[in-house]
Formats: structure tokens, C-alpha cells, sequence
């Protein structure tokens, strides 16, 4: 047997960053054992891959022996003697293996910690870095966009828009947009402090603050004023961007946003009104995860002007991504490989996007570890943009630096594309 083929597949229960229970899979050749862990998240789209829990008492049934098991004993056996390098022939077999249409068999956890391990085995079988080998040639390191004011199901407040993200965009090197996030993210800090007292810097689930806000408004205002006060220009060297998530604040044809109940026609309208008002260069799930049809709309209306993502309207799914591209529903997509449940058909759904002018922007999820596989597929695929949270807690600094690294062995080479991978 070769150096290069799967001797074993084990895996265990680790906690994430929420101190909940995830899967973490470890991939074994006769000379490697490599781990990676899948990240989980809190607002999910209905039709993401399924995340298998145990329910019952045991870590309140949030816990994943179900899917360690599935890993250990039919993964682990289907798995045995491929080659760890082909990463598209063994996350087919996985996805054969399971039989669904959501990974509800062995659990898209489970699959997205194989996916995840095999990535990093598979590279270091080659003497390569992870990026090398999932986008041979790539030298593209993203614009960090940071979730520095956290809502919805990431904080307690009364504000429902469950991101508002600085985009740094100006600075010329990915070193340097770290930089100006990063000091942005401080200013934020002393602004929120001083205008509102200390318990509106405690920090949501993504490292964002949390402040006691109650109008979308509010959150953008105070983030100019921070941006400025950081010695820096809105819509220049930082753009805004915003992850609605408004399938949380939508009901029976309403949207309950900023103290008022909205059709959808009036949504359409706030969201314009917004990109006139701020600099906004990106607006993630603006509409419910399953208005193509107002995605669409809202679009042909401000689509020109900023980058319009979906995330629980495509759930990295090719399927429902080409019905999106068929309706003009949007223009981007949000990769998160745990919503499709392995890598290769994350990075499918990518070439999908490229192909028909769609931008990518690779996601974390709520839930995340220090596992840094996502900085990777990131440079990779060479989109251009990544979502990692604050530049805070260190499962989200774990992606950022990562990519610190990635630029430093690129030296030279490295592209950082700024405002223009949006656009």
C-alpha cells in the first residue's frame, strides 16, 4: 500500500466555540494522521445539509456521537486504501455512501470534517500547502470582512439584522486591509463605550460587539463614526457591508424590522434607501430564503451598485444557486462547505458562480474552532473575500492569521484585489 492511501478514519467530539459539540476527523495514512474540525452554525438555512445531532439530555441533545460513530464505522471502511491526494473521488464516495439529498444519513458535520482532513492530508501527501493543492497557481488573498456589530441570533439586542461588517477595501496588501479593520474594530470599541457604557462592548458569538441597539441606523451611524474616527474615509478605504439573515425576522409575509412590520415590497424600498444613505458594498440574505422572486427584484434595482449575496437562499447548493442565476436572483454567493457537506461540491458550486459573474465570498460559521481550512479554500478559489468575524476570540483570528502566513510565502506573488473583487 502506498504512503498515499487512507489506512484510517477516526474521529472524536471536541467542543466549538460556543462550547457545544462538533466533529472533529482525523485522516490516516501509514505516515500522516491529519485533523480538522467542522464548524456549526446558529441561524441555518432549512435546506443546509444536515447537522446530526443525538438530542436526548446528554449536552442538552446537542451531542455529535452519532456522527463520530458514522465516521468510524461506515466512512472509515468506504474510505480504506484511496488515495488521500484525490480529494474528489473520496468526497464522492462519501456523498454515495450517504444516498441523500442532504447528507442526512451520516451527517453533513461528519462529512465536512473528512472533507476538511482529507484537504490538509492530501497536501501534506504532496509536500504542499492546503491552497496549493486545492487551487494550484492561486495567489489571491481576500478583503477580510469583519462582523463587528453582532444581532439577530448572535447577540441579545432588539436589533434584527444579524451582521453589520466593515470591509476594508482600500489598502493595496491583505497585511495592511488587516490593519485598518483591525484598528477600526478598536475605534469601534472606544465610540461604543463612550456613548452607550461598558456592557455595550460585550461581544456576540463572532466577536462583533453587541451594543443595545435598536435600529439598523444606529448600528451604521456609529460605525462611520468609527471608521472616521480611526483616521480613515467610509467608502473609500471601508465600505459597510450587512448580513441580514431576514428569514429570522420574517413571518406569514411580514418582516418585523426596526420596530415596524414590513411587506416585502417595503423591504425592497428600506434596502435601497440604505445603499443611497451608506456606503455599502454587500447585503447578505436581504430577503427570506425562499423570495427568488424579491431577490430578484431587489437586484434589477440596486444589484449595480453593491454585491447581493445568498446564503440561506443558496446554501452552497448547485441546485438551488442555478435556479438563483436563472431568476437574477442576486449576484454572489456565500460559501460555507458545511451547508453542502464537502469540499469538492463547495468549490463546484463556486465555478457555477464564476461562470455565470456570480462573486464568491467564503464564510465561517457562528460556531467555529482553530481550525483554519476555510483561509485556504479561500485563497484557493481566489474570490477574493472572506467572512470571518471580528478580528477577536481566536477561532476567528485563527483564519486571519492564517492568511498572514499564506501572503508571507506568496511574497511577491500575492494579489490583493480590494474594492474589485466585489465588483
Amino acid at each position: 500500500m502506498s504512503d498515499h492511501n487512507i489506512t484510517r478514519v477516526w474521529s472524536r467530539e471536541v467542543l466549538d466555540s460556543r462550547g457545544n459539540p462538533t466533529v472533529e476527523a482525523q485522516v490516516e495514512t501509514s505516515v500522516l494522521k491529519v485533523t480538522a474540525i467542522a464548524p456549526s452554525g446558529a441561524s441555518t438555512g432549512t435546506f443546509e445539509a444536515l447537522e446530526l445531532r443525538d438530542g436526548g439530555t446528554r449536552y442538552a441533545g446537542k451531542g455529535v456521537t452519532k456522527a463520530v460513530r458514522n465516521i468510524r464505522d461506515l466512512i472509515s471502511p468506504r474510505l480504506k486504501g484511496m488515495d488521500v491526494t484525490d480529494l474528489k473521488a473520496i468526497d464522492l464516495a462519501m456523498k454515495e455512501l450517504d444516498g441523500t439529498s442532504n447528507m442526512g444519513l451520516l451527517g453533513g458535520n461528519a462529512t465536512t470534517a473528512v472533507s476538511y482532513a482529507v484537504a490538509k492530508a492530501g497536501a501534506l501527501a504532496k509536500n504542499v500547502e492546503p491552497y496549493e493543492h486545492l487551487g494550484p497557481g492561486s495567489r489571491v488573498l481576500p478583503v477580510p470582512t469583519m462582523n463587528v456589530i453582532n444581532g439577530g441570533k448572535h447577540a441579545g439586542s432588539n436589533l434584527k439584522i444579524q451582521e453589520f461588517m466593515i470591509a476594508p477595501c482600500g489598502p493595496s496588501t491583505y497585511s495592511e486591509a488587516l490593519r485598518v479593520g483591525t484598528e477600526v474594530y478598536h475605534s469601534l470599541k472606544q465610540v461604543l463605550k463612550k456613548e452607550w457604557g461598558p456592557l455595550a462592548i460585550n461581544v456576540g458569538d463572532e466577536g462583533g460587539f453587541a451594543p443595545p441597539f435598536d435600529t439598523s441606523r444606529q448600528a451604521m451611524d456609529t460605525l462611520l463614526k468609527a471608521i472616521e474616527n480611526a483616521g480613515y474615509v467610509p467608502g473609500k478605504d471601508v465600505y459597510l457591508a450587512m448580513d441580514a439573515a431576514a428569514s429570522e425576522f420574517y413571518s406569514n409575509g411580514v418582516y418585523e424590522l426596526d420596530g415596524k412590520k414590513m411587506s416585502p415590497g417595503e423591504m425592497v424600498d428600506f434596502y435601497v434607501a440604505l445603499s443611497q444613505e451608506y456606503p455599502l458594498i454587500s447585503l447578505e440574505d436581504p430577503v427570506e430564503e425562499n423570495s427568488f422572486e424579491l431577490m430578484a427584484e431587489l437586484t434589477k434595482k440596486i444589484g449595480s451598485k453593491l454585491q447581493l449575496l445568498g446564503d440561506d437562499l443558496f446554501v452552497t447548493n448547485p441546485v438551488r444557486l442555478r435556479k438563483g442565476i436563472e431568476m437574477g436572483a442576486g449576484n454572489a454567493l456565500l460559501l460555507k462547505v458545511n451547508q453542502i457537506g464537502t469540499i469538492t461540491e463547495a468549490m463546484q458550486a463556486a465555478k457555477i458562480s464564476f461562470d455565470h459573474g456570480y462573486n464568491v465570498m467564503v464564510s465561517h460559521r457562528s460556531g467555529e474552532s482553530e481550525d483554519t481550512t476555510m483561509a485556504d479554500i479561500a485563497v484557493a478559489l481566489e474570490c477574493g473575500q472572506i467572512k470571518s468575524g471580528a478580528p477577536a476570540r481566536t477561532e476567528r483570528t485563527a483564519k486571519y492569521n492564517r492568511l498572514l502566513r499564506i501572503e508571507e510565502e506568496l511574497g511577491p506573488k500575492a494579489k490583493f484585489m480590494g474594492r474589485d473583487a466585489f465588483f
